[in-house]
């Protein structure tokens, strides 16, 4: 408990070269993970055509696979979406309708259970009723849920102004912290953030996690989060640098981490909770951002303190940079 009741003395800064090589390992293992196997991109991207159906009994996947196959659906990607009963399809683009689409999917889907829709539909919610190979009448073994459809050029858009929003971000973070604190304060944030995003992509990557938009909101929410992070440490760090006349830039940059540690972990432990959450509970719909976010903080909470303070220090911050200008007659105003 005395960890919540007073300040730590670790050695961070001192150990900044292992950080550093660990932090260099990671970023380029991403890197070369997003250029050899590149991101599972989601129709939001791509384009193509999402299919949610749910099955009476639990389904099995190599089966609804084949039978799409086999109806001339080649490229579809069928994952479990909550439950073993609920599917989602995804399907390349198509210059079918999605009530053409659907029902044919959905006749693809059926014919193995030898079902046909009854001519009148008797609603039952959105269920419908089928005939079967005996003759008779009962709820479908295969009902849709929803179907969604994203046009190539859409997604293609969608893209380019995905990667436009994350450059003009750290454009953003760069300007911000070079005008508020300093020049090398703003590179050492927007190193930390890069190997951020970086990394929680690689894992994407790496995992082959569908990476849609949802997913890149939660990035650009974990570069503002990281950002905040940061700038309470580099707050403290221009404070000791004004306040401390004695002690080496490495100490007093220690110290300042030290400083704000106990803040840094509960507010990543208690919004990781929360993300914790929402990732075990949350459903399929939310599943991608909701680890996102997870990597995310665990990562931006390590790059806090191991990577934004020793690009700083690296790059030569001295108190001289830190202390306010002089105001001109200053001297003539202390006289009686």
């Amino acid at each position: 408990m005395d960890f919540f009741k007073q300040d730590t003395a670790f050695d961070f800064l001192g150990k900044r070269k292992i950080a550093a090589a660990i932090s260099v390992a990671l970023v380029i293992l991403s890197i070369a993970l997003l250029v050899i196997r590149g991101l599972n991109l989601g129709i939001d991207f791509t384009g193509g055509t999402l299919v949610e159906v749910s099955y009476t009994e639990s389904a099995d996947i190599e089966k609804v696979r084949s039978a799409l196959e086999q109806s001339g659906y080649d490229d579809v990607i069928v994952q479990y979406f909550g439950t073993a009963n609920d599917l989602l399809i995804r399907l390349p683009s198509s210059e079918k309708k999605a009530a053409q689409l659907s029902s044919e999917v959905l006749d693809a889907l059926r014919l193995p259970f030898g079902e046909t829709v009854t001519s009148e539909t008797v609603s039952q919610g959105s269920d419908q009723q089928c005939i079967g190979s005996d003759a008779t009448i009962s709820a479908c073994s295969v009902q849709m849920r929803r179907i969604e459809f994203v046009g190539p050029q859409v997604g293609e858009e969608l893209t380019e102004k995905g990667g436009l929003a994350m450059i003009y971000t750290l454009i953003g973070v760069l300007l911000y912290v070079a005008f508020r604190f300093e020049w090398r304060f703003a590179v050492g944030s927007v190193v930390a953030l890069i190997h951020d995003v970086a990394i929680t992509l690689g894992a994407f990557s790496l995992f082959q996690l569908e990476f849609s938009l949802s997913v890149l909101a939660a990035v650009l929410a974990v570069i503002g989060y990281s950002l905040n992070d940061t700038i309470v440490v580099f707050d403290r760090i221009r404070e000791n640098f004004r306040k401390l006349r004695k002690g080496t830039p490495v100490n007093i940059m220690n110290n300042s981490v030290n400083q704000t540690l106990r803040r840094t972990v509960l507010t990543s432990v208690t919004t990781m909770l929360v993300v914790l959450a929402l990732m075990l509970l949350g459903g399929e719909i939310i599943k991608g951002f909701s680890i996102a976010l997870f990597i995310g903080i665990l990562v931006g909470t390590y790059s806090s303190i191991f990577v934004a303070s020793p690009v700083v220090l690296m790059l030569g911050i001295k108190r001289e940079d830190l202390l306010p200008p002089e105001k001109e007659g200053a001297e003539l105003d202390e006289l009686p």
